[in-house]
Parts: structure tokens; sequence; C-alpha cells
């Protein structure tokens, strides 16, 4: 797993040097563009105005600042602007996690030490007990970033946190009624439908079935679609939420049955080996 980004934590007159791992990665499955006609790749080419095509290095970055007058930067330029705070991330208050709204999360980070050891695990030790995370900003690249930096579970986690002013308002506000009758049978799925949250329980099964696609392609196979399951379309707000329930509860039943046959048939199975074993 390759570093992606180093830097100082500052904790007050604490500094921590640490490294940035990238915690998630991209499960995407790629596609090219082919030309139909001759099943080879399309190819895009980077041009001028003149329509002359342009090397990669000889591409650069350049702000207009009047019509088609440009002031080139480098990679030298916009480090030359960063200031010594710009390249560490100094912590600027401490709130309780939950009151960043997730909507606020961007890209996920694990934070590693690479030195002052101990001052990083009396930090992360601090936060985990106190439930709070530290807020604090730094420049990613050419951007400056506002950060929140958390304890789960002995690991200290990073995201990039979404600047206030680019989260977009939502344009539809609720402003119907709700009635006790709705509001509780609703209540009473949820509550039947409630369980810890597992990750690894669930699976990219749009993107299994896209691989399984592929090499039915590749097989000269035809594609075949998933079974639809059938359900009737009920328009009564009340008895749908009614049949849910129901439906609901008689899943729970099942998989309590199907725990408690695993659970005898485990349980005659260790008795049957004992008995073998005397």
């Amino acid at each position: 797993m390759a570093y992606s980004y180093k830097c100082n934590i500052s904790f007050g007159l604490v500094y921590i040097p640490v490294r940035l791992v990238a915690a998630a990665k991209s499960n995407d499955i790629s596609f090219n563009m082919i030309d139909k006609k001759t099943m080879s790749r399309i190819k895009y080419v980077k041009t001028d105005i003149s329509g002359n095509a342009v090397e990669s290095s000889d591409i650069v970055k350049g702000y207009e600042y009047e019509d088609d007058k440009y002031v080139i930067f480098t990679d030298k330029d916009f480090e030359k602007i960063k200031s010594p705070a710009d390249k560490n991330i100094e912590i600027q208050s401490f709130v309780a996690v939950s009151e960043i709204d997730p909507v606020y999360y961007n890209k996920p980070f694990y934070v590693v030490p690479s030195g002052a050891e101990k001052a990083f695990g009396v930090l992360l030790a601090a936060m985990e007990e106190a439930g709070k995370a530290a807020i604090a900003k730094t420049v990613l690249g050419t951007k400056e970033t506002l950060i929140a930096i958390r304890s789960i579970g002995g690991t200290m986690m990073l995201n990039t946190l979404y600047f206030n002013d680019e989260i977009q308002l939502n344009p539809y506000k609720n402003e119907g009624e709700v009635g006790k009758k709705e509001l509780d049978l609703a209540k009473a799925i949820i509550g039947s439908m409630e369980e810890h949250f597992e990750p690894q329980k669930y699976r990219d099964e749009y993107r299994e079935r896209l691989l399984e696609a592929i090499q039915a392609k590749v097989d000269g196979e035809e594609i075949k679609s998933p079974a639809t399951p059938k359900g009737k379309v009920i328009s009564d707000l009340m008895e749908a939420l009614q049949k849910s329930l129901d439906e609901q509860r008689l899943k729970k039943q099942a998989v309590a049955e199907a725990k408690k046959v695993a659970k005898e048939k485990t349980a005659k199975e260790t008795t049957r080996k004992r008995k073998k074993a005397n």
C-alpha cells in the first residue's frame, strides 16, 4: 500500500510526523472505447487551437487573466506560495464526532506515525475516550482542505471534508402531515429490521453480475438477465405498511428457526464426535 502524503499534525506545541494512506480503493471495471467497425481502440489526441498535436510533457497549467493572455504556474510555483502552516495539519478545535453531518465527509485516509509514536498514541487515546474529532485545515496538492481526524477502534482516521459553501441545499422539504397509525407501523418495521452495521455482509452484486457477463461474452454465450422478483403493488399506504411488517416478522422467524436447526445440528455433531472419541 503506497503512502500518498507526508506531513505533520500540530497539537498545541506538539508536532507529530505522519503519513496519510488512502483508506479506500476503486473496484470499478474499466471499459475501453472501441470502433465497432474495426474493433480497434479509440485514441484521444490533445491538440492546440490550430489542431496540432501536443505532447503531454509540453502541457502546463495556465491562468487566463485577460482574453487569450495567460500566466503559467509550475509545481514549484504552487509549492512556493505554501506557508509552513499550509504544509502541516494544525488542529484548530475539537468537536463531538456525532456533530459532523456525514454529508461533509469526502475522502478517508489512515494516519500512520512516522516518528513521535508516544505523542501519536496519547492523542489517539485521548480522542477515543473523549469521543471527539479534531478539526483542522491543510493544503493537499493545490487546494486548501478542511479535515476531521478521529479515532476508530484504536486507528486514527483522517477524512477530508467539504467546506460549507460546497454543500448544496436539498431542493425538497417534507411538509406533509404524518398520521399516528402510519408512523407507528413504520417505526415497528424499522424496529423489526434493526441490526448492527456489518459492512462485510454487503457485496457489490452488480459488479459480480457484470464480471459474469464479461466472461459469458468471452465464451461466446448469451448474457442471462437475473430473475425479477414478483410482487404485488399495493396502493394503500396502511395496507402496504402492515404487509411489510408481517413479511419482516416472518423473515425474522425463519432466520431464528434456521439458527436453531443449525445449533441443534452442531450440538448433535459434537456429541457424536465425543462418543466416537470415547
